[in-house]
Parts: structure tokens; C-alpha cells; sequence
């Protein structure tokens, strides 16, 4: 047996390979995390396929999953704590002259300035958020709510509309495109990005089914777009406009479901008013659409038996980008199309990604310096450079960023890159050498997301709802450790918790298996009353009492036992349903066990359409339509108009293509095309500008400029361009590959509201590169 092997991967030996072993996992790159069967071989991924017994993605696998040998081996990987030095280099140290001096630190900052002066960026990428539990914990040590994450750039607009509709900011919404006669796909392409179950296979349902429509909503004649009955070619940061045209197209002609409204919403008549009011041929003209296929749409979305609304950053990093997030669900809940097979939905969750903080409440803490408050108790990452360059006494002066690379992915790179060098302390807990790891004072060394018991938190499916807890397929690369250990070990060298806890671990290594685990969460409970403060830290717990009687590995995992015992509570009648045995008391541990053992993930919930409601967070039950804000907006967008600029092109940053990926790929030849990451352009802009395919041109914004390489593509708009994200890592110190696009995007380019940046909708100068 090798070093990385376990029992279990030991007793899954290649029938014909005996140097081979066959595991189960899932992939980690987008918020499917469609289920994987791997075949290991010296410590590779040699085969990469869809796992058929997976819940949710039964086998279905797309081209970016089958590389994920490039993340798990190459050359950024690190492997032992590093200190950086005067002249800026690194220096390996011990974990424990690592974490005592950072706890010094901290400790000190948090004495002298409190707990203001720290805050944490990341915890937990797209599949690692097992890991973001026990990160968490840091800030209650520090005294702090600041966390800044990428969702907060990307999807607090939805979250803080599902809140005032909803009645509560983890409202989420799904939508069950699988079963729809018609959908809308609004700045999106899930050909490429996915985020609906089985993308392709789904897509191609869509497209052959005569009784079906397809719809998208898109700049550009994107891959998914080429597979529908319409699309509308919309310009850029018009969305708001059509939306609001369609709405009013659907009340003016009676489309509306009355019935719903009146059983299921408040508001309608003030909305109804100002539907009404929309000039409609005028926004249809802005959007730049023919008004009969807009009509067309309208009425065809509203008649449909069932329909749903399948939106992404296209519409939610661009102009109105709050106001689109309203607009796209009012299309649905105005038509009815919400609690339905094949409509739009609310869903179950288990691991609580996101929280509530109503910014009408005080209790949640502003910024220093932008006076800006959390959403979901996220802060937007636009504004953390001005929170730590801020000259006040309260200024950001110490930070934690894990499993993110905010100076590559967040907007204005130059402004991270100079106020993350004037930090008085910056940690970076993170798997590679990234590049915001080099301003670091200390990198930690992070297993892999294969090198320990893992789980992603996007739960998203309704009614049919399951967990994957993906165990470890190799041993940690050198002195790296899982995440809950370095959190853990932290916490204990802060004084927060002690180092052991007898009684709690005696108690979890007798208690017999029938009980349920009653006797250990009675314990547990009686110990955090006696220590109010032990509260916070419960998942660092759990991790050193319950997960020492757990196998191997699966420690980390130990406090999913007091989470699904919480859904248990919450949704019993739907956990019976998927199958779980127990009573009232041990139900929730039947769901734990049923995760920790099934490796290719199990369901845990099956709900009724009905449920629906019950997910609803107001007390009355209904969904709130008129949302002050958003009527204000949608008011003011007759009287719109956009200044006058000097850079003629709209460029929609960050396209998600064939082979491009979030940060966690840096080997830069785990790409099969597109290696430079091309500027797309339409052929006539480019003809104009006497650029050539291939040729080299400077794309320059109001921030800053970037040489790139042109490829032509007939599928844009005239007058647009697009570049990927993903790309612009120094992998092995070497030089940038491909455009590191926020040197383009600007901190203050971003929506009033919820500082989500206009990424979707950049101005920019094209030309030739001199001589």
C-alpha cells in the first residue's frame, strides 16, 4: 500500500491495473460539482469520468472536469509555511513559529485597535466549504463581522432582492429548467458556464422538444444562443429596459396570473401602477430589438403552462445590475411561474453559505471609510482597497485571505496590489503561490481539495435535494494541512478553546450507535451554556470531540451532525421521504451517517411543490412585490441617458469559454485552445481598426491598459468585445499568461446600491499596438 492510499482506496484496486485504484469524488470548478469516478495511479488523476451513481449529475461530465489533473499536480503547489522576508522573498518556517507569531500579531492588533482593524476575504472556493465553517470562527476570535468574499461581487444584488421579496436574505432561488415548456436564458450561457443541472444534455433536450421554447438574452450569439428558438441581441446594460418592457407588455394585455398574485403577494396594485407607466416602444428601441419579437417573447413566456427564468453575472455585473435581480423575478412571480413544476422555486440547504443582515437594522456594522453595510453579511470586495488605505484610527490594518485570490479576481487590481503592501499583517491560507499570496507576511499551506474530506455548500436543487461529502484521495503534500487544523490550531494558541475536551470526548467514543449521537448533543449543549463564548467555536469542537470517532479523515466533517440535525428539525417530513430512518431525536444523525458512508452522495430531502411556501420567510407567508428602492429605480430609468465617453467599445469582461476556469487552475497548459486569452472582436470593428486575427492590440480603460491578442468572432455585436477571466497568473514566477482583466475595471464602476462592479459593461479604447 502507498503512502496516499487508504483502506477504502486500497479495496478499489483496477481490475486490470493492480498499481491503480478507482474512487469516487466530484469536481470542484463551478457550482455543479457534478459527480466524478477518478482512476489513481502514482499519485495522478489518469482517468477522469462521470460517476452514473452520482444523485444529481448521473454521469454527466463536461471538458474542464477531465484536467483537474493540472490543479492537483504542478509546480505552485505549496507544500510548507513560508515567512516572507525584508527583500521580499520567502523563508520556510515550522507551523508553530508561523501560528505563534501570527497570534501575536493579531492579538495585538486586536487589543490596540480592535476588532474593526481585521477582516477576512474568502473561506471556501467553488467545493471547499467545509473549510469556510471553521475559517469563520477566526473573526468571532477577532472581534470582527468584516468578511469580504467574491459572491459579494458577484450575487448580493439577488440576495438582497430575495430578502425585501422573500423575508430573508438565504432565500434562494432555483429554477427547474429540466421540466419548463419555456425558459429565458438572461445573460447567461450555460453551454459554457453551466449552473443548470447537466447543462448540454439539458440544452439538448430543450432544442429538440417541438413542444418547447428556448429563449436567450445575450450580446452575443453565444453557444447557447445558436441552440435557441429566439434570440434577442441585446445591447449591453440594457437588460433593465427590456425587462421592464416585457412587464408592462404582460399587465397592459392581461397576461398576468391574478389568481397567484392575489393568493400569494402583497403589493401588486402599486407595482401593477407603475407597470403601466413604462414606455414600452421606447425601452424596446433602447434595448435595441425588434418590438415584435419582444412582444413575441412576452406573451409566449406568459401563456407558457409552465416557464422559468434562468439568469447569471451577465445581467448581474452590469448597468442596474440590483434592479435586473428584481426585474427577473417579478417575470416569473407576476406570470405565476413560482412553487410550480417547471417554474421557478426557493430550495433547502444545509450549510449555511450566506446569512441575513438587513442593513435597516444597526446592529450590522458599516465600513469605515465607505460607510458600506453587508449583504447576506458579505461586504463588496470593490471597496476593501479604500477600507484599508483609509487614513482614520478604524482602518482595515490586519487580514486573513483563504482559498481566494482577490488581486487577480477582484476590480482594480493595481488598488489591491498597492493597499494589500501597506497591511500590517496579511495572511494567505491557500493550496499555490497566487498572486496575492506574494504580499503575504505568511502563506499557510492548504491540502488540496483531493487531499482531505471535502463538500460544497451549492445545494441548490429543488424538490429534490442532495449532499456529496467527498472523502480524501491522497495524502497531504508535504507539511500542508486541511483548513479546520490551521483554524483549529489557531483558536488554541488564541486561548479561545483548549486543547482538549475529556468529557466531550469520552462521551462521543462510548455512546452507543443506536442512540443518534442524543447523548453527545445533550453534552455539548449543557458545555456551550456553561461557556456562552465556546458558542462561536463549535464546528473546532466537534472537530476535536466527535470527529476523533469518526474514519479517517473524516473529522473535518463532524460538524455536519448539529447541521443535519438542524434540517432534520426543520424539514422532517422531506428527510423521511428520501429515505432516512429515525425519530424525532436521531433523525438528523441517520442523514449524518447516511452522508458520511455513501461516497458518491446521497438525497437528502424530497419536497412537494407545496413546500414551497414554507420556505417563504415572512411571517404572512407571502411574497412582498413592491420594494421601495427598486420602484425608485425603475422610475428613474425614463430619464436615463449615459454620458458621452472617450472609449467607443463596451467591453463585457470575465466570458467563460471552453477553457477557462476560476483561479485554482494556474498550470497554463491544462488548456487545449485559446492559451492566450483572446479579445474577441467582431470582424468589421477589427477591419476599422486594421487589427487582424491574431494580431496584437492595446484595449485601455479609464483604469488602466492591456496588450492582448485579437481574435475575430462575427458572433459579437458591433461595437463590443469580450476577454475571459481565469487568466493573468505568474504560474512558476514566470510572466503573466493571458490578460489580467482588472487592470482594466475600475473599484468605482459598480452599482449604487450593493457595490456589485460593471464588469459586463466596461468602456474601453481599442487600437493597434504601436509599431
Amino acid at each position: 500500500m502507498s503512502h496516499s492510499d487508504s483502506p477504502q482506496q486500497a479495496a478499489s484496486r483496477h481490475p486490470q491495473n493492480p498499481d491503480a485504484h478507482v474512487e469516487k469524488t466530484a469536481c470542484i470548478l463551478c457550482s455543479r460539482n457534478c459527480g466524478l469516478t477518478v482512476t489513481i495511479e502514482d499519485g495522478k488523476f489518469t482517468r477522469i469520468r462521470g460517476d452514473e451513481a452520482h444523485p444529481v449529475s448521473k454521469g454527466y461530465i463536461c471538458q474542464k472536469a477531465a484536467r483537474l489533473e493540472y490543479y492537483q499536480n504542478h509546480a505552485d503547489r505549496l507544500q510548507y509555511p513560508l515567512q516572507r522576508q525584508a527583500d521580499g522573498s520567502f523563508k520556510r518556517v515550522s507551523w508553530d513559529e508561523a501560528l505563534d507569531d501570527i497570534v501575536r500579531r493579531l492579538l495585538a492588533i486586536r487589543e490596540q485597535h480592535g476588532g474593526q482593524a481585521f477582516a477576512f476575504y474568502g473561506g471556501g472556493g467553488q467545493g471547499n466549504h467545509l473549510g469556510g465553517m471553521y475559517s469563520q470562527q477566526l473573526l468571532k476570535a477577532m472581534r470582527s463581522r468584516f468578511v469580504y468574499t467574491s459572491l459579494a461581487q458577484e450575487k448580493t444584488g439577488d440576495f438582497w432582492v430575495n430578502g425585501r421579496l422573500f423575508g430573508h436574505q438565504t432565500c434562494h432561488t432555483t429554477e427547474d429548467v429540466e421540466h419548463a415548456d419555456y425558459v429565458l436564458f438572461i445573460g447567461t450561457n450555460p453551454y459554457q458556464a453551466h449552473g443548470i443541472p447537466n447543462a448540454r444534455d439539458t440544452l439538448r433536450d430543450l432544442q429538440k422538444n417541438p413542444q418547447r421554447t428556448m429563449v436567450v438574452v445575450d450580446p452575443r450569439r453565444s453557444e447557447t444562443a445558436k441552440q435557441a428558438d429566439i434570440h434577442l441581441q441585446i445591447k449591453p446594460g440594457t437588460d433593465a429596459f427590456l425587462m421592464a418592457a416585457m412587464l408592462s407588455i404582460i399587465v397592459r394585455e392581461g397576461l398576468h396570473d391574478r389568481e397567484f398574485l392575489a393568493q400569494h403577494c402583497n403589493g401588486f396594485a402599486e407595482l401593477e401602477k407603475q407597470l403601466l407607466a413604462i414606455p414600452v416602444a421606447d425601452y424596446v428601441q433602447r434595448a435595441d430589438l425588434p418590438l415584435a419579437e419582444v412582444e413575441k417573447v412576452a406573451r409566449g413566456f406568459a401563456t407558457a403552462a409552465n416557464a422559468c427564468v434562468r439568469i447569471d453575472l451577465g445581467i448581474q455585473q452590469t448597468l442596474h445590475c440590483t434592479l435586473n435581480s428584481y426585474l427577473e423575478k417579478l417575470l416569473y412571480l407576476v406570470t405565476g411561474n413560482f412553487g410550480k413544476r417547471g417554474g421557478n422555486n426557493l430550495h433547502t440547504f444545509l450549510l449555511p453559505l450566506i446569512g441575513h443582515s438587513d442593513e435597516r437594522n444597526p446592529k450590522y456594522p458599516r465600513t469605515a471609510r465607505h460607510q458600506m453595510f453587508p449583504i447576506s453579511g458579505l461586504y463588496p470586495p470593490n471597496i476593501l482597497p479604500d477600507e484599508i488605505e483609509h487614513a482614520g484610527e478604524d482602518r482595515i490594518r490586519a487580514m486573513f485571505v483563504d482559498s481566494s485570490n482577490p488581486v487577480l479576481t477582484a476590480a482594480d487590481t493595481a488598488a489591491y496590489e498597492r493597499a494589500f503592501s501597506k497591511l500590517e499583517l496579511l495572511v494567505v491560507v491557500d493550496v499555490a503561490m497566487t498572486e496575492t499570496a506574494r504580499f503575504a507576511h505568511y502563506i499557510l499551506p492548504a491540502a488540496s481539495q483531493f487531499e482531505k474530506w471535502e463538500a460544497t455548500g451549492f445545494n441548490l436543487e429543488f424538490p429534490e435535494n442532495a449532499f456529496h461529502l467527498r472523502h480524501a484521495l491522497f495524502a497531504p503534500l508535504g507539511e500542508s494541512l486541511p483548513e479546520p487544523e490551521i483554524y483549529t490550531r489557531l483558536l488554541e494558541k488564541m486561548g479561545e478553546i483548549p486543547a482538549r475536551f475529556p468529557l466531550l470526548e469520552n462521551i462521543a467514543r462510548l455512546e452507543p450507535c443506536f442512540s443518534g449521537h442524543v447523548l453527545f448533543l445533550g453534552a455539548l449543549g449543557a458545555v456551550l451554556s456553561r461557556k456562552p463564548r465556546w458558542q462561536h467555536y463549535a464546528a473546532s469542537i466537534l472537530y476535536r470531540t466527535l470527529g476523533k470517532t469518526l474514519p479517517t479523515g473524516a473529522a473535518v466533517a463532524a460538524p455536519l451532525l448539529g447541521l443535519t440535525t438542524l434540517y432534520a428539525k426543520r424539514h422532517r417530513a422531506a428527510v423521511l421521504r428520501a429515505g432516512h430512518k429515525g425519530n424525532k431525536l436521531t433523525l438528523g444523525a441517520a442523514l449524518f451517517r447516511a452522508i458520511i458512508q455513501r461516497r458518491a452522495g446521497t438525497v437528502m430531502s424530497i419536497n412537494t411543490w407545496d413546500d414551497t411556501w414554507k420556505l417563504v420567510r415572512h411571517p404572512d407567508r407571502r411574497i412582498d412585490l413592491a420594494i421601495p428602492e427598486m420602484l425608485q429605480e425603475l422610475r428613474a430609468l425614463s430619464s436615463e441617458t449615459l454620458p458621452g465617453t472617450d472609449y467607443p467599445f463596451i467591453l463585457m469582461a470575465g466570458e467563460r469559454r471552453s477553457y477557462n476556469a476560476n483561479q485554482i487552475y494556474r498550470q497554463p497548459a491544462w488548456r487545449k485552445v485559446d492559451r492566450d486569452g483572446a479579445m474577441r472582436l467582431h470582424p468589421e470593428d477589427a477591419a476599422t481598426l486594421g487589427l487582424s486575427d491574431g494580431a496584437q492590440a492595446l484595449c485601455r480603460s479609464a483604469t488602466g491598459e492591456l496588450q492582448v491578442t485579437v481574435a475575430l468572432d462575427d458572433n459579437l455585436r458591433r461595437g463590443t468585445a469580450t476577454l475571459p477571466h481565469g487568466y493573468g497568473q505568474r504560474f512558476a514566477d514566470g510572466e503573466p499568461t493571458g490578460p489580467q482583466l482588472n487592470r482594466l475595471t475600475a473599484s468605482d464602476h459598480c452599482d449604487p446600491l450593493t457595490r456589485t462592479p460593471y464588469h459586463k459593461y466596461v468602456p474601453v479604447f481599442i487600437g493597434a499596438v504601436a509599431g
